[in-house]
């Protein structure tokens, strides 16, 4: 309005502008309900914001005209109402429909809205003031819903009678009497394409007392162009009711049949084309889009029945068919099936292969490097004119390099799941607690570790030593992520709920659900479901062999629980491990102190070694004889027992292996210990999956590879507490 030209206005300059004027335009102005004033002898136009979408295209080109131009269209309906208040008498219209033209078309309207005078200092009136609703939304939901409750009520009753009828022509003699009445039309009928639809024919009508039956054999040119190509397109077919905009012989053609508009909808039945036509005869009349569905909708429900009452009488007349045909049907289905499942196992396999491929590439060239560095140090080591110094460097790399495969051999039976666990109850919260200062020294220092946990202690049973090792993999993983500055919340939640995760059902618990949040980059959607696999990392070559994130999961899993992750691209992420909680305090957790160091040294001890495979046992023999040992080697369990005898031989303490032919090593503990209590057991396995699967046994466990120091402890630690319980020993 500040901008508005009003040099052509007939309300000229807003200077000009009377104060009964001002104080209108000031009204409406400040107002969000849709208001506008004409004013003058000429009703010049003012409005505000929210009138703005009301007149559509034709703001802002209506600020300022003249009222009667602006609404032109309106005008033989509203000039009443304007004259009225132009004397001097408030109106009020409710839901009034008008015919606007706001978009460049004309459209069905209904507003709400009053007219009421403005009057000048003189109390004369000077123009009129409109608050005005569009309601047109509203009018329309409404009669929607009645023509909707309307067509159900009618569609309940047609469903009724028709369903007493079991034959065709029955069904479609009911539907076209009730859609005629029902529509107020003087023809109705039904229409089948012919076969090479050239023609239809239109059969079983409903006519009303006088108007000609329009029952025969029509070919598609008489309906012309049109007809033609929208009974092709299988779309419903609309003739207009006004003869004029046919062409000429299109025209001709429907007075000669006698019909002045035609509607048919299209269905498709079995190839043919079988329509509803509903035809008024001669009168002009134009089919409301509720008309037309509804007709649509009876046309599809009533071929729907006629379909079901042809599908049962075929039924019954090939029932004797259909079990000859059912039983080669189940043959064939079977034939099917065998051959599905023979395809589904060659993909299996397919996909196993690729699977373990990719795996054995990883190992491969772990491994490869592993060994590179031992062959290399021996080379070196066999020379007699090694100095001393460089001697002992080359040692330590080979002794270096054995602890770093083993490590990788334990993350990989972890992510199989087929490591040998040995779980203690511990405070997974003071563990934590007591844990942040290695991750803080493991993140470095500029990565800000934070602990979030409860104030009640929370317990679990979990192998510590695993436990402890998957959450610095998730640190290390974290640490990467934040490019080593950022934060790192270590939060502890207990009694929690086991998620479904990777399509795996959820469980009640309780869990306890120990989450690292980093405020890293983000893992990329399209690797996310990657994130666990051995040997898969987006991180540069040497940095990372990607074993540690399948270590937690492979852990999590043989633990009970699971682990998983949500990530944000540059918002970070954050890794969940879920463990079984325990309800208090076992008395494993005593298992967790470390014992008092146990000097190594065979002592003149005698040790009946049990292994199998010959370059092992020789080998172990050996550094036992070199430990101060007494050592007696069988090959097998069934030889030990035969060395052991009745009374256990004046043997010290058995170190056999797990895995061997016949019986194996747990069955020989199992049956030492209830043959003879006093004779301690230790095993050594470098794979077991009945250890992975059903734990201990309560035996100790020695894993592969191990040094001579560690095998001397382990077996004199078991010479040492030979006269304690299985129990206490464990």
């Amino acid at each position: 309005m500040r901008i508005h030209d009003w040099a052509g206005s007939p309300l000229g300059s807003p200077d000009t502008w009377p104060p009964c004027l001002r104080s209108t335009v000031s009204l409406l102005l400040g107002s969000r309900f849709p208001m506008f004033v004409a004013f003058g002898p000429e009703l010049g136009f003012l409005y505000n914001d929210a009138y703005v979408e009301i007149l559509g295209d034709k703001h802002p080109a209506a600020l300022g005209g003249h009222f009667q131009d602006i609404w032109s269209e309106i005008w033989p309906d509203i000039i009443p109402l304007v004259e009225r208040a132009m004397s001097g008498e408030a109106t009020w219209s409710e839901n009034m429909p008008l015919t606007m033209n706001r978009h460049g078309y004309d459209e069905p309207t209904w507003f709400t809205f009053s007219y009421s005078p403005v009057r000048d200092e003189q109390d004369r009136v000077a123009g009129m003031f409109c608050a005005c609703t569009e309601t047109t939304g509203r009018v329309l939901a409404e009669a929607a819903l009645r023509e909707n409750e309307a067509r159900l009520r009618f569609l309940d009753r047609l469903g009724r009678e028709a369903a007493n009828s079991t034959d065709a022509d029955d069904i479609l003699a009911t539907t076209t009497r009730m859609v005629a009445e029902h529509l107020g039309l003087s023809n109705c009928a039904y229409a089948d394409m012919d076969p090479d639809e050239d023609g239809f024919t239109i059969r079983g009508d409903w006519a009303a007392e006088g108007s000609p039956s329009i029952v025969g054999h029509y070919s598609l040119a008489d309906f012309g162009r049109r007809a033609v190509e929208d009974l092709g397109a299988g779309r419903p077919l609309v003739i207009n009711d006004n003869l004029a905009e046919l062409a000429p012989e299109e025209a001709a053609t429907f007075q000669a049949i006698g019909i002045a508009a035609t509607i048919c909808m299209p269905l498709v039945k079995d190839g043919r084309l079988t329509a509803l036509m509903a035809i008024h005869d001669r009168v002009p009349r134009r089919w409301t889009d509720h008309e037309l569905a509804l007709i649509g909708e009876v046309t599809e429900r009533s071929w729907a029945h006629i379909e079901r009452v042809r599908a049962v009488a075929a039924l019954r007349e090939a029932v004797g068919d259909l079990e000859a045909l059912n039983a080669t049907l189940e043959q064939r289905v079977e034939e099917r099936s065998s051959r599905l499942l023979e395809t589904e196992e060659v993909l299996r396999q397919s996909q196993k292969l690729e699977a373990v491929g990719q795996l054995t590439g990883g190992v491969a060239h772990d491994f490869n490097n592993l060994l590179t560095i031992i062959r290399s140090s021996v080379d070196f080591l066999l020379r007699p004119d090694l100095p001393e110094a460089r001697r002992s460097r080359y040692l330590n790399a080979v002794s270096d390099t054995v602890e770093r495969a083993s490590r990788l051999t334990g993350q990989l039976l972890a992510f199989a799941r087929r490591q040998t666990l040995q779980p203690v109850t511990i405070d997974v919260g003071a563990r934590l607690q007591a844990l942040a200062d290695l991750l803080d020294t493991i993140t470095g220092a500029r990565i800000k570790v934070v602990t979030e946990l409860p104030e009640r202690p929370c317990f679990i049973e979990v192998d510590v030593s695993q436990f402890e090792t998957a959450l610095v993999n998730m640190a290390v993983n974290a640490r990467d992520a934040m490019d080593g500055e950022g934060t790192l919340t270590l939060r502890l939640a207990c009694g929690a709920s086991l998620p479904a995760i990777r399509g795996h059902a959820g469980s009640p618990g309780p869990f306890a659900a120990i989450s690292l949040r980093d405020t890293g980059c983000g893992i990329a959607p399209d690797v996310q479901a990657r994130v666990f696999e051995p040997f898969f990392t987006t991180k540069d070559v040497g940095k990372g062999t990607g074993l540690g994130l399948s270590q937690v999961f492979g852990f999590a899993k043989q633990s009970g629980g699971d682990v998983t992750f949500e990530s944000t691209l540059s918002r970070g992420t954050t890794f969940t491990l879920y463990l079984p909680q325990v309800a208090e305090m076992g008395s494993s957790e005593a298992q967790d102190i470390e014992p008092a160091p146990v000097e190594p040294g065979g002592a003149g001890h005698r040790v009946l070694v049990v292994e199998d495979n010959i370059e092992v046992g020789r080998f172990a023999t050996q550094i036992l004889h070199d430990l101060g040992y007494e050592t007696t080697w069988a090959t097998s369990a069934e030889e030990a027992l035969d060395k052991l005898g009745p009374h256990g031989g004046d043997f010290d303490v058995v170190f056999s292996d797990v895995v061997m032919p016949g019986m194996g090593g747990i069955k020989l503990a199992t049956l030492l210990r209830s043959t003879l209590p006093d004779l301690p057991v230790v095993l050594a396995s470098g794979y077991s999956h009945v250890l992975a699967r059903d734990g201990t046994h309560g035996f100790e466990v020695l894993s592969k590879p191990y040094s001579a120091d560690q095998v001397s402890r382990v077996l004199r630690r078991a010479v040492h507490g030979r006269r304690r319980s299985p129990t206490e020993r464990t």
